[in-house]
């Protein structure tokens, strides 16, 4: 069925993949305070929620390491996008007619996290195995387009928030379904090409023996927690820790944390040849820790901002520069290796947001006493990347 010949359309539609990654991971955070107060809900379920999300996203990774080769690429990314579309559009009908609105929203969430695990575990390896020149500088490129569909999640939502009113939200989760929608079909017309050839493909058993690998999964643990355990909470943080407003909250917090961390990734995939990968995740972590630590103790709310959205540029190299040193390290390990990273990144993505809220919640919904406790991942960051550059690839 495949009719575009040309390989650039295979990334261009990995680049959607993942925008609709950021739409189902960042969509529903922007609606966390509203959900509070209009359905009632307890800072413990609003917490449930993210960590739901990722916790699916963690179980279809752990499947999918076995199960993408023998269905295929094409159909295990065709049918991420079919899942990621039907939790949005459930996201807007489900509350209303489940009879518990909680109930509702957990099942959309699950719904589009089925999609949104097999999108991290099958994009990469696409863009990896196309013919390009560059590949750490092409990964770094493809993980920037998360960034930017944050951003777009956040200006584009609180836009029509600002025009329409929140209560329309529903209205936005499916404008946002249409992403997902176009891209299934794509993703059904690109070329796709061999990840790793049978012959020369690395063993389940030989790859876990490697220290390297485990070394690797610690830190995409620490990458995901680092990432989202500030990006999840920023819109909440600015609102009730900083005291200011929903709209300057989401544009000062998640969204120009967004931008910087494209910024870090697009900058990174454009003079990757002259700054070493090793060194710069190390900087970064030591600007991450920096970063929380002004977002926790500033004395004034544009210092917090500050550093919330800086953290943006921290953490954004962690997670390609991750993936793109285990593909050097273990060039034949195929998609288990994309799997089982991308597992390890979504139980980081589960347990910082999920950290920092049931700190908050034990220290009186105190989000500072959250985050404070989240420096633990860019500082466990900090140590693996010094550990790797003492190795030899």
């Amino acid at each position: 069925m495949t009719r575009i010949k040309k390989y650039e359309h295979t990334i261009y539609a990995s680049y959607l993949g993942y925008v609709t990654q950021a739409i189902i991971n960042n969509f529903v955070p922007l609606l966390f305070l509203t959900f509070s107060e209009t359905m009632e809900l307890s800072l413990e379920k609003i917490t449930f929620i993210t960590t739901i999300n990722f916790a699916v996203q963690l179980l279809v990774d752990l499947i999918a390491a076995g199960l993408v080769d023998k269905i295929g690429y094409r159909i295990s990314v065709v049918s991420a996008h079919i899942f990621s579309a039907a939790g949005l559009l459930g996201l807007a009908l489900f509350p209303s007619v489940f009879s518990s609105e909680y109930a509702g929203i957990l099942t959309a969430v699950i719904l589009y996290a089925i999609g949104g695990g097999m999108i991290e575990v099958v994009v990469s390896p696409i863009v990896e195995a196309c013919p390009t020149e560059k590949k750490e500088a092409a990964m770094s490129l493809l993980h920037s387009f998360y960034c930017w569909g944050h951003v777009a999640v956040v200006l584009v939502s609180t836009l029509f928030f600002a025009c329409f009113g929140i209560e329309y939200w529903p209205l936005m989760s499916c404008i946002w379904a249409i992403v997902p929608l176009f891209n299934c079909f794509y993703f059904l017309l690109v070329p796709l090409y061999p990840i790793v050839n049978e012959h020369e493909k690395m063993s389940l058993s030989s790859m876990l023996r490697r220290k390297m690998f485990w070394l690797l999964m610690v830190i995409m643990v620490c990458a995901g927690a680092s990432e989202q355990a500030m990006s999840q909470w920023a819109s909440a943080f600015a609102e009730s820790g900083l005291n200011v407003s929903k709209t300057v909250g989401d544009l000062a917090g998640p969204c120009t944390f967004a931008a910087l961390m494209g910024t870090a990734r697009a900058l990174y995939g454009k003079y990757s040849e002259k700054l070493p990968l090793k060194s710069a995740m190390a900087g970064s972590a030591i600007l991450c820790i920096g970063c929380y630590f002004t977002a926790v103790f500033a004395g004034r709310p544009l210092v917090g901002l500050i550093g919330c959205a800086v953290c943006g540029f921290s953490v954004g190299i962690f997670w390609p520069g991750t993936f793109s040193i285990a593909a050097t390290v273990l060039p034949t390990a195929g998609t288990a290796m994309y799997a089982l990273m991308a597992l390890a990144g979504d139980v980081g993505c589960s347990a910082g947001p999920t950290l920092v809220g049931l700190i908050a919640s034990g220290q009186e919904n105190s989000l500072k006493a959250g985050l404070l406790a989240a420096v633990i991942f860019p500082a466990l960051i900090l140590i693996g990347t010094l550990l790797l550059r003492k190795k030899k690839s």
